[in-house]
């Protein structure tokens, strides 16, 4: 049974960060192209971060230079640091893992941005 078990998320004041986790079991990540999504009240979800098999990361130019994504190979968990954060970060940031045939979810870590 594949899981990914998001944690991390809370309250943060503007220009704070968060380290967001994914635990994985049932899969091996280093075999899996993982990444995070976040999704806000009413929009459509979007990617934030990923990380490929090898280990390349890849980000959208929104978040670039301040969101970082790596992993633990040893933990079999993936992690998002989030910097100089802004309100409009405000959302529920999920974990996924994306193969050819197969493709998972985790329920989700709520970050909420705001004084």
């Amino acid at each position: 049974q594949v899981q990914l078990v998001e944690s991390g998320g809370g309250l943060v004041q503007p220009g704070g960060s968060l380290r967001l986790s994914c635990a994985a079991s049932g899969i091996n990540i280093e075999n899996f192209d993982m990444a995070w999504y976040r999704q806000a009240p009413g929009k459509s979800r979007e990617l934030v971060a990923s990380i490929s098999g090898v280990g390349k990361s890849n980000y959208p130019r929104s978040v670039r230079g301040v969101f970082t994504i790596s992993r633990d190979t040893g933990k079999n968990t993936v992690y998002l640091q989030m910097s100089s954060l802004k309100p409009e970060d405000t959302a529920v940031y999920l974990c996924n893992a994306n193969q050819l045939f197969q493709n998972y979810w985790g329920q989700g870590t709520q970050v909420t941005v705001s004084s």
